[in-house]
This record gives C-alpha cells, sequence and structure tokens, in this order.
C-alpha cells in the first residue's frame, strides 16, 4: 500500500513499570520524572518516540546491518544529522556541497525552494521517522522541516509515585590508584515500585498525505507501540509492559469527535476498594464502554 492513509486516529497507550526508571532526569540526578505539585509520574513523547525508532531500526533492518528500503532511522544512536541531510541529497540527484553554498548566499530563488522541497521529500521517502514523527531538516544543507503525521503526549501515571534511591555496591575498583585506598565502589540507583502510566496520540490524514505515511507504516506503529518494551530490556528499566493500545479510528479526514471527548472515555480504576498502593496492573480495571463511542467513530483495543 503506497497511498497515504485518508483517516483520523486518535489513540490511548497504558504501559507500566515495576522496580524500574522508566525515564531519567538528567537535570534531576537521572531520578524518575515526576510532576512536583501532583507526584504524579512522567515519561516524554521523546522517550516513547526513541523506543518506536529503536523497534523499527530492529525489525527492518537486514542481515548486513541495512535497513530496509524507506525504513532507515535519521535520529539513531551514532547518526549524524547533516550526513544524512547530505545523503538525501544525493538520493535526489543533488550536490550537497552547492546547496550549503546556496544557504550562505541565502538564496531565496524558486530554483532553490524547489531544490528542497524535492530533498525533503525524498528524505520522508528514505527514513521512517522522518514521515512519521517529522524533523528538523535545516542544520546542513538545508532541507527544511517535516511536520510529521503522528504525534504523542507525555505519558502520566494514573497515581502519584514513590522514587526510591538505592545505594549498591560494586567489587571492582575503577582504576590502580583506587585500589590502594578501596576495595569497593558505592554507586546509586533510582527506581519507582510500580506506576502505571497513560499517553495519548493523535494521527493526521492531512500531513501523511504531506509526508507519505501509509498504512503499511502506520500498521508497524501500532505493532511498536504493543511490542518495543519486548526489546528494550535493561536493569535499570525494570520490569516494562505496553498494557493496552485503545485506537479510535475516525471515518472521515477531519475526524468525527473531539479527541478530548474520546480520551474521556478511558479511564483506569481501582480494582478494589482498599487503600493499598498499587503494585501490579491487577490492581487497577479499565473503565472503557465501546458503545459509548461516538457516531463515525470506531474502537479498536488492543492487548
Amino acid at each position: 500500500m503506497n497511498n497515504p492513509i485518508k483517516n483520523r486516529y486518535d489513540f490511548v497507550l497504558i504501559f507500566d513499570v515495576q522496580d524500574g526508571n522508566p525515564n531519567g532526569d538528567p537535570d534531576a540526578g537521572n531520578l524518575p520524572r515526576v510532576d512536583p505539585e501532583t507526584g504524579r509520574g512522567l515519561v516524554t513523547d521523546v522517550c516513547l518516540k526513541r523506543k518506536v525508532r529503536n523497534y523499527i531500526q530492529l525489525t527492518k533492518s537486514k542481515e548486513n546491518g541495512i535497513s530496509a528500503d524507506g525504513f532507515d532511522i535519521f535520529v539513531k544512536e551514532k547518526g549524524i544529522l547533516n550526513v544524512n541531510i547530505d545523503n538525501g541529497y544525493k538520493a535526489a540527484g543533488l550536490d550537497p556541497q552547492a546547496a550549503k553554498e546556496a544557504e550562505k548566499k541565502k538564496d531565496k530563488s524558486q530554483e532553490r525552494r524547489a531544490q528542497i522541497s524535492n530533498v525533503r521529500q525524498k528524505m520522508c521517502e528514505l527514513f521512517y521517522d522522518i514521515r512519521t514523527f517529522g524533523a528538523v531538516l535545516s542544520t546542513g544543507a538545508n532541507a527544511g522541516q517535516v511536520r510529521g503525521p503522528v504525534q504523542l503526549t507525555f505519558a502520566r501515571s494514573v497515581d502519584p509515585i514513590v522514587t526510591l534511591e538505592h545505594s549498591i555496591t560494586r567489587l571492582a575498583v575503577t582504576s590502580e590508584e583506587d585500589a590502594k585506598n578501596k576495595e569497593t565502589e558505592m554507586g546509586r540507583k533510582h527506581t519507582i515500585p510500580y506506576g502505571v502510566y497513560v499517553a495519548h496520540g493523535f494521527i493526521s490524514p492531512h500531513l501523511a498525505a504531506q509526508t507519505k505515511f501509509t498504512q503499511d507504516d502506520l500498521d508497524i506503529f501500532w505493532k511498536a507501540l504493543t511490542d518495543m518494551f519486548e526489546h528494550d530490556r535493561s536493569a535499570a528499566r525494570g520490569l516494562m509492559a505496553t498494557r493496552k493500545l485503545i485506537i479510535f479510528k475516525h471515518d472521515t479526514a477531519l475526524g468525527n469527535a473531539h479527541a478530548h471527548e474520546l480520551f474521556d472515555l478511558v479511564r483506569l480504576v481501582p480494582s478494589d476498594n482498599s487503600n493499598k498502593p498499587p503494585r501490579a496492573f491487577s490492581d487497577y480495571k479499565l473503565d472503557f464502554d465501546p458503545l459509548k463511542v461516538p457516531a463515525g467513530v470506531s474502537a479498536d483495543i488492543k492487548l
């Protein structure tokens, strides 16, 4: 399927973490991110997009390490963005060095604008994350900017979280000089005992038409959201899993209901009346009635 999607989508992503740090804040000693006024945990949209990118890179990589056609990742580990933009110019049959010279001269001619447009479209064709999330392509040989059809919010925990700091020891020291004075190294590890997080997302067919985001792209995006934590394991993140993905598909491109009205239909509530702190997903139950979904919108629950 090479045609861009025609329908608007809104979705709710529900995931949880146990004994881990879902998204550390580098400005706070890598403590789990938290809303200081409510105590509810936060996971940034950038963090979630990173996991989607990693999943695409893992599942769409050929044996020689080269990504399948159209599924390269623009923002990836050890990637150099300006080199990728240069390669986009070359793929479009244009000279990136000449483009850089034109930028220095502040060339705004119609021919130059057409070049930027051609390269921008080529970059969307080559890189999955550009045609999905968009990107700034003006850092080197200018290729403009792309506003992606898929947008995500921060994820916010249903209940306030408790951040724990653990002292850990290592039996090996770092250097020979350290060995003269000590036999172990001390460290710190930050976790939360448990938290359920909810993120919301939006998919615009109008922007999909600009980046050529297709049904095949959408299908693998849904797959990435449900499976991304399965391939992102680390001791620091504890036990993380996607628990529910609720997809609202509108019958039209403009949509048949406001996104916030659809999101308000989805709630996680305590599964019993006890006041014990939640420590498992079974401590919650999903409060969602598909029969309440407005006309012109269909709901699909994955997982």
